[in-house]
């Protein structure tokens, strides 16, 4: 799905969204249903950049937002179970630089961050994204 997600917050997310089509030069607005949303697009997120020796700036920036496909089936052999894991992740980025605030003299003050361009659903790469897995 090509889509970007209009900025909202998170505490007001309601079960359908307004997004922004961005397939090509036509865009057009569209209406998608949360619950049934299975796909990966780049929204509008904002977070706290920290470093140790600097105050923390509030960063808006985009970054893939999504709910990809995942499935598990039984098998005969060990371990049991075959498993499909996507995850919404990072398919094109371009890295942004900002100067956090009130830095002690011994800190560069620069703090780098990626923005997301483009978002696909893709396995966890663990070079690139912070991947959960469980034992």
């Amino acid at each position: 799905m090509c889509a970007r997600l209009s900025p909202v917050t998170l505490c007001c997310v309601t079960e359908t969204l307004a997004v922004w089509l961005c397939c090509g030069a036509h865009t057009e607005a569209s209406v998608l249903n949360l619950k049934r949303f299975i796909g990966c697009a780049v929204r509008e997120l904002t977070f706290l950049a920290r470093k140790p020796g600097c105050s923390g700036l509030h960063i808006t920036t985009d970054a893939c937002w999504g709910r990809c496909e995942t499935w598990a089936k039984p098998v005969l052999d060990p371990p049991f179970i075959e498993s499909h894991q996507r995850v919404c992740t990072y398919n094109e980025t371009r890295l942004e630089t900002v100067q956090l605030p009130n830095c002690s003299a011994d800190v560069d003050p620069s703090y780098t961050y990626p923005v997301a361009l483009r978002c696909d659903c893709g396995v966890c790469l663990t070079s690139t994204t912070e991947c959960v897995t469980s034992v």
